[in-house]
């Protein structure tokens, strides 16, 4: 989890990889409505994120004990509840790192639909893992390498 050019997608490419468990994206789970919407520079609402995080919900019922990696923004506490429900003992890895850091990895990808100027609403949105909820944060001020290994040490076996 973690706001949009935090590394979700290389991290947990690579987590899965490790775990020898599937990968999702998250954003693969968008309809194409809510693409568009991002694209054009406009903040989802919740509403418009009920139809994909019960997608994600989904997948993750599909993996039964098996298990799977999926990245997903889950910036609000509701948002994972929702994700708990289909998923019990779904562990957070909550990808974290500076504002601008963030930015200038966000400014330096090409042919991403999300525009940095979204940054700032996702930062504002994100609700950090409470105490109760299962999961860790991980810096993301090192290298990929070293933020997959911390992932993956920080995740339950």
């Amino acid at each position: 989890m973690g706001v949009s050019g935090s590394g979700k997608t290389t991290v947990g490419t690579a987590l899965a990889e490790r775990l020898g468990v599937p990968y999702a994206e998250a954003d693969d789970f968008h309809p194409p409505e809510n693409v568009a919407k991002m694209a054009s520079g406009v903040p989802l609402t919740d509403e418009d994120r009920r139809p994909w995080l019960d997608a994600i919900a989904g997948w993750l019922e599909d993996r039964g004990e098996g298990g799977g990696v999926v990245t997903c923004s889950a910036l609000r506490r509701r948002y994972r509840d929702r994700l708990r429900r289909a998923a019990p003992e779904l562990f957070f890895v909550h990808l974290d790192g500076s504002p601008e850091l963030i930015a200038g990895r966000m400014a330096a990808r090409k042919g991403h639909f999300m525009p940095p100027a979204l940054l700032r609403s996702q930062i504002e949105t994100l609700e950090p893992l409470e105490p109760d909820e299962r999961g860790a944060v991980v810096p993301i001020d090192g290298t990929p390498e070293e933020t997959v290994a911390l992932a993956c040490a920080a995740v339950p076996r």
